[in-house]
């Protein structure tokens, strides 16, 4: 007997991935949980998180070495970071812009930091990224998102905008922290690095 019209639905599969799709993808399942076990994340684990079967990791990638590398060289790429940058309103008050940009590059350093140290990455060579920036381009590019964050507030700085960015990166990179403090929020960080260590009145 011959199905109702109405119901006689014809399946479309979904649009196959290029191999640059798929292994955007297997690397942003994968990036998570590296962060979380570390090398010893198995390849069957990151093919259950994405959907798909364990082979076709391999159809992209050489072997594991290969997707941790890959993995590395994401979590170092400042696309991300960049895009962030580029995206606030440079019609706020200086202050307002410089936390939106300190919250932004903590997520990226964090996210860097999680992934080098699961891989116990110790300061070797910058192993590339996927979108080709090594480790100067990658400080350039963001610093330069920086100042022109700074240009609209030119006159009122007392340094260049290109070298308050980098003071401000360099602050970001290298905040201290004490186990019996909580670590700034991006509000307070840039309060300190805007009007210094004293407080308002203080001689």
């Amino acid at each position: 007997m011959t199905a109702p019209k109405e119901n006689q639905t014809t399946r479309r599969r979904a649009p196959a991935m290029s191999p640059e799709q798929r292994r955007t993808m297997i690397i942003q399942t994968a990036i998570p949980l590296i962060a979380e076990y570390g090398a010893a994340v198995t390849t069957a684990k990151i093919a259950r998180a994405a959907g798909i079967g364990e082979g076709t990791i391999f159809r992209v990638f050489a072997d594991k070495d290969e997707l941790l590398h890959a993995c590395m060289a994401e979590a170092l790429s400042p696309e991300h970071a960049v895009r962030e940058l580029d995206a606030i309103d440079v019609s706020q008050p200086l202050p307002d812009r410089l936390a939106e940009a300190a919250e932004a590059l903590q997520a990226h350093l964090s996210r860097m930091g999680a992934i080098a140290g699961s891989l116990g990455h110790r300061g070797g060579k910058h192993p590339g990224t996927v979108r080709g920036a090594g480790r100067d381009e990658s400080t350039t590019r963001i610093r330069t998102a920086l100042t022109e964050l700074l240009e609209p507030d030119k006159a009122d700085l007392r340094r260049p905008p290109e070298q308050i960015a980098a003071l401000f990166f360099g602050l970001l990179f290298t905040q201290p922290r004490t186990d019996d403090e909580p670590d700034l929020t991006p509000k307070e960080l840039v309060d300190v690095f805007l009007h210094g260590a004293l407080s308002r009145g203080a001689k």
